[in-house]
């Protein structure tokens, strides 16, 4: 709707700008005023006609990619290839309406005489300029062009699950010169495109949104492993949040007082299997504190009673 509004209004400008000087003199004819001609319009009727073209391809522009986008749903539950679109048009979109923008800039600039010999010297020392604004802009550049190979190469793409400066959460946004990622507790990173192209990151849904999520358990020697695998295959069975494909309990390493065992469960994808993995690892606690207390970690004092005894002698 708003579209439409935004479509209706433009055209009628364009309508308005192509016949500016009619409806002056129909203005005329019933004001009975002559200054119309001297108004701002009529000699920038070019420009604005420019300023109006640009912004009806911006609309037409948005309302394709509406009309394209409605093919795929993000929504859904195995949603990678929408999210590759959106992800692709979306980049496209800003790049072509930045294009939009540089020339219809560019074409009226052009359209004052005092800016084109202005032109003409800058172009007259063309090398030198050249080389400070190259300087100068070597980042924005830099970040634009970062951006561009992200929109085409995609190590990642809207609502990816991302582990980015020891921070776990989703890409939100991808722009030309930066991108933002939804943190876990609704905090935002923005980063610089850049940053992804020349440091290492972790894209825990760059193939498939499924994931394995691990728990570790640290029990003293004597615990049944037997029966804590029972018990995890329960517990998994009895949940919703188990996607039924990975069900492992394994012992991973022994030290003097205490075993290390770990537990790796999947899940649909990263938050589903981030719950799971609290569930999983409440529920073998309380497992073992009813059951097994004895083999919850302990440290254990060895009394010599000969040593003691004659000590007290």
């Amino acid at each position: 709707m708003k579209r439409s509004i935004q479509l209706i209004i433009c055209l009628l400008l364009i309508l308005i700008f192509f016949n500016i000087e009619g409806v002056f003199d129909f203005m005329n004819s019933l004001s009975n005023f002559e200054d119309y001609e001297s108004s701002l319009l009529v000699p920038q009727k070019h420009n604005f006609l420019i300023i109006c073209f640009a912004w009806l391809l911006i609309i037409f522009l948005k309302n394709g990619k509406a009309l394209f986008l409605k093919r795929y749903d993000i929504s859904a539950e195995d949603n990678l290839k929408a999210r590759k679109m959106y992800t692709q048009i979306n980049l496209l979109e800003k790049i072509i309406i930045f294009i939009i923008g540089l020339l219809a800039i560019g074409f009226i600039l052009l359209s004052f005489d005092s800016i084109k010999k202005i032109g003409y010297g800058i172009f007259a020392s063309a090398g030198l300029a050249g080389i400070i604004i190259g300087l100068s802009a070597q980042k924005v550049v830099g970040a634009l062009l970062a951006g561009i190979q992200i929109a085409f190469t995609q190590p990642f793409r809207i609502d990816d699950a991302v582990v980015v400066e020891n921070e776990w959460g989703w890409i939100e946004e991808i722009n030309l010169t930066y991108v933002v990622v939804r943190l876990w507790d609704k905090r935002r990173l923005v980063l610089p495109s850049t940053y992804f192209l020349e440091n290492p990151f972790q894209n825990w849904t760059r193939n498939s949104a499924d994931i394995i999520g691990s728990v570790f358990l640290h029990t003293d020697y004597h615990v049944p492993f037997d029966a804590l695998r029972t018990e995890l295959t329960k517990i998994l069975e009895n949940t919703v949040l188990w996607d039924k494909q990975v069900n492992v309990l394994q012992v991973t390493d022994s030290k003097e007082t205490t075993i290390e065992i770990r537990i790796l469960v999947s899940a649909k994808n990263s938050p589903t299997a981030w719950d799971l993995r609290v569930h999983v690892r409440e529920k073998m606690i309380e497992f073992i504190q009813k059951n097994y207390p004895k083999s919850l970690p302990r440290t254990r004092v060895y009394l010599d009673s000969d040593h003691t005894n004659n000590k007290a002698s």
